[in-house]
């Protein structure tokens, strides 16, 4: 069986993304290779074993282009209420919380926001599927 240890996403200034993944998903460096063209950076906490894999390409100035395949990456918190002042009194920008309901029966209760090279980022609260 195959088991998923990472996602990688190009970003533009490697300190900035570093900066947004430790504030926001309390995420680390916990690997990290320097090359001459490029470095890559694996980020986790203790919640995970799964790393999201910064790559930066040295020299590269131009914004990387996501097309229409990427859709986003999603983390599960505690309460989203909290985790959503938390990151507005921080100074990001979250967009608002939203229920997504069958009748009423409540499914999810998450928020988005992006990273500095604008990737998604859904935040859900910890129910029913989402744990």
């Amino acid at each position: 069986m195959a088991k998923l240890i990472h996602t990688m996403i190009r970003v533009r200034d490697l300190d900035a993304s570093l900066d947004f993944y430790r504030q926001v998903l309390k995420l680390e460096p916990a690997h990290r290779l320097d090359f001459p063209e490029f470095s890559l950076v694996y980020l986790r906490n203790a919640e995970n074993d799964f790393e999201i894999e910064l790559t930066y390409n040295k020299g590269c100035e131009e914004a990387y282009s996501h097309g229409d395949g990427y859709g986003h990456v999603a983390v599960a918190v505690d309460s989203v209420a909290q985790k959503h002042a938390e990151l507005v009194k921080a100074g990001f920008s979250p967009l608002p919380i939203k229920e997504f309901k069958v009748g009423d029966e409540l499914l999810a209760r998450f928020f988005f926001i992006q990273d500095p090279d604008g990737y998604k980022i859904e935040v859900l609260e910890r129910h029913g599927h989402y744990r």
